[in-house]
């Protein structure tokens, strides 16, 4: 792999938000060498497959699969040997992080790569949250979404959030910028095929909404929310914590 490019791994990628991040990262700019990363990498590669199949004329950069489970300490550790081995490379430039079963998975996965991150001049961390997740609108008796319940899922995307805010402080040190970013209501795989039919019935929006958002991001074109508090929101500036 050539030293000039931007490694940008992406977990859950082989579906929904990761899945279009992929594709929007790799048809911005031929710079990234994007990581397709999946809990299985049969699945993985499949995706792959499939993006090169439907999309391949406007894919730039390079796609890698990287098989990784980020509640697996050990399938952790294999990922960020792949990186250092298989692309000859040490360092690691952005890393975006899907909530998928718990806040530690997040939190070891993150500060297992901190060390390739440190390496990076420009490196960034992307935790996707949700506005299911802020305190504040839990609270506001004026918040749509106020009666839906998910107590657990609110939790743990509160938690999500605190993380990201501990890693921007304990971060800022050596110049990584550390964003929390709220994706809105999507239409994905997470709760079966079922749950996405009902998604959009419901009027979720495209997974490739949020993806732009997330290159945008990369590309550093929302630094200025980042030095906000608050999440990035899908349709610009922050939302409360």
């Amino acid at each position: 792999m050539a030293s000039d490019k931007t490694i940008v791994l992406v977990t859950g990628a082989n579906n929904g938000i990761g899945y279009e991040t992929v594709a929007a990262l790799s048809a911005a700019s031929a710079k990234f060498h994007v990581l397709l990363g999946s809990r299985s990498s049969e699945k993985g590669h499949k995706a792959l497959e499939e993006l090169r199949a439907t999309r391949g004329n406007s894919l730039q950069g390079p796609i890698s699969v990287i098989q990784l489970d980020v509640t697996d300490r050990n399938s952790i550790n294999a990922a960020k040997q792949q990186i250092e081995d298989q692309l000859g490379r040490d360092q690691l430039d952005v890393l975006r992080e899907t909530f998928e079963t718990n806040v530690f998975g997040q939190m070891v996965l993150t500060e297992s790569l901190e060390p390739l991150l440190q390496k990076s001049s420009d490196p960034y961390i992307i935790y996707v949250s949700s506005e299911q997740g802020t305190i504040t609108a839990r609270l506001d008796p004026e918040y749509k979404f106020r009666n839906i319940r998910g107590d657990v899922y609110r939790m743990s995307k509160a938690a999500l959030n605190m993380l990201a805010a501990c890693h921007r402080f304990n971060y800022a040190e050596w110049g990584c910028k550390v964003a929390a970013f709220n994706p809105g209501w999507c239409i994905t795989n997470l709760t079966g095929e079922k749950g996405r039919e009902m998604r959009i019935k419901g009027g979720a929006r495209d997974p490739k909404e949020p993806a732009a958002a997330l290159v945008d991001i990369v590309l550093g074109k929302r630094d200025v929310d980042l030095e906000k508090n608050g999440m990035v929101d899908l349709d610009g500036g922050v939302l409360p914590w």
